[in-house]
């Protein structure tokens, strides 16, 4: 089936293959060997070599142009240019099973390639690129009439990046092609993979798979039953994974029995291994052991994991083992996706006084050098308004909201990130999901109901109704 991120292989680059096998891990569900300058032996190897990764990641093998090496290379169809021959010719070559794409560029293309045969079209190019000297800059709007006119799938070509991918599957494409996106990013697995989560937009309900990796809290306002909370309530499946238990209640956290590190390694691997996940959220972890071993399957997981630091609970007891806080450093920022730490948590890992924006910035600039990708500073600390810092890659992007007066705040900071990473596995790019969900931690505390003596929890069921979720 033609659907998701289809990966068109770079030439150039000395290291493709290997940068190909880290995409597949990420995500792409189609690779097409594009190559026109080796000499057909060469090019049958390489196939051969591409073909067998695809077929371990599970993923299908398109050869560009040429039929009778689609063939020789068992791949599972080929794609054909306007000028590489007709499609009733590959068939007759290739057999009933094999698929058959086509390049286009008009409506009046598109519909003979489809009544020709074809199993699917290229449309393209969608914006300007680099990568065809004949590229001719066909637009969104075309793809939008040509989804309405065929009933094949479309793959959407040419100039495509992570920012543009939504646009396309709204306009209709079922696959979005790239290169260079993806083949010439630092990490080819996390390019690829925030791509190909943004096809979860379509599905259906529950929308994407949510790992939290967490302590029980008692209580029910925090730590994984937060988080599972606010996954259902948004409309994912939620997994969890629980490292320590805690005695807890509104008043503060009485016991903490830790979970050993082998059974929360037990528990990773039931989960992935079956369910597998689209995000990996990580709250109070405890001990270095467990830090470690959370790092680890995040690595070789390849899986982009939302991680909030909680190093202390509201009520002042310590959820992190010091050392804890040196394995975190060393084990799980260089793997962290997006890092959500609260003010008192940044100056923690930070080792820096951490109290106005200014600070915030300089803390998310330093965070990243020490390896998270992308870092979220939560301002709720400050005085005034309840404002959020996010550095996307170089790009900073600041989130405010009217702060509420109310005790009633136990949890804000499960939520909200398991909200992050809820909406980041139904498919919103990162920007997007954190004012999503930053929306949604609003709402829950402004809808706050007291319960207990103390800091009550916040209420998810009305904050993802008044999100239009529940």
């Amino acid at each position: 089936m033609i659907h998701g991120l289809y990966l068109i292989t770079d030439a150039a680059s000395p290291d493709a293959e290997k940068r190909i096998q880290d995409a597949l891990k990420g995500g792409a569900r189609i690779l097409q060997y594009r190559d026109k300058s080796r000499p057909y032996e060469q090019r049958l190897e390489v196939a051969t070599r591409l073909g067998a990764l695809c077929r371990a990641a599970d993923a299908l093998f398109i050869v560009n142009d040429s039929a009778q090496l689609a063939r020789e290379a068992d791949a599972d169809g080929v794609h054909l240019g306007q000028r590489d021959g007709g499609v009733a010719e590959a068939r007759r070559l290739l057999g009933p099973d094999k698929l058959i794409g086509v390049s286009t560029r008009t409506l009046e293309q598109a519909l003979r390639a489809q009544s020709d045969g074809a199993d699917y079209i290229g449309l393209g190019s969608m914006y300007p690129t680099a990568s065809k000297d004949d590229a001719v800059v066909v637009g969104v709007e075309t793809l939008r009439h040509v989804r309405q006119a065929v009933r094949i799938p479309i793959v959407a070509i040419g100039g495509i990046d992570r920012e543009r991918t939504a646009e396309l599957i709204a306009a209709g494409a079922d696959a979005v092609a790239v290169i260079s996106a993806v083949a010439q990013a630092a990490e080819p697995w996390l390019a690829a993979r925030e791509i190909a989560l943004q096809f979860n937009a379509r599905q259906p309900f529950p929308r994407g798979r949510v790992l939290t990796v967490a302590g029980s809290d008692s209580g029910g306002g925090a730590g994984i039953q937060a988080d599972l909370k606010t996954i259902s309530l948004l409309g994912a499946y939620g997994t969890s994974v629980i490292t320590a238990l805690t005695a807890q209640n509104t008043l503060g956290v009485s016991a903490i029995h830790a979970v050993p590190a082998e059974f929360v390694g037990a528990q990773l691997t039931a989960v992935l291994d079956d369910i597998g996940t689209d995000t990996l959220k990580t709250g109070m972890l405890f001990n270095a052991e467990i830090v470690k071993l959370v790092g680890a399957a995040i690595q070789e997981r390849r899986l982009p994991a939302v991680v909030d630091p909680v190093m202390i609970a509201k009520g002042g007891a310590s959820l992190l083992e010091q050392e804890a806080v040196r394995a975190l450093r060393e084990h799980l920022l260089p793997r962290t996706y997006l890092l959500t730490p609260n003010l008192p948590e940044a100056e923690a890992l930070c080792a820096m006084k951490v109290r106005d924006l200014a600070e915030m910035e300089s803390a998310a600039r330093k965070l990243q050098t020490m390896g998270a990708r992308n870092v979220l500073i939560k301002g709720g600390h400050l005085e005034g308004e309840a404002v959020d810092l996010l550095l996307e890659g170089e790009r900073l992007h600041r989130f405010s909201t009217p702060r509420i007066a109310t005790r009633n705040t136990h949890g804000t900071g499960c939520t909200f990130s398991a909200a992050i990473a809820t909406y980041l596995a139904q498919g919103r790019p990162l920007v997007q999901a954190v004012a999503a969900a930053k929306a949604f931690i609003a709402a829950a505390i402004a809808a706050a109901r007291p319960l207990g003596a103390g800091q009550g929890p916040v209420n998810h069921r009305q904050a993802a109704r008044e999100m239009g979720d529940a």
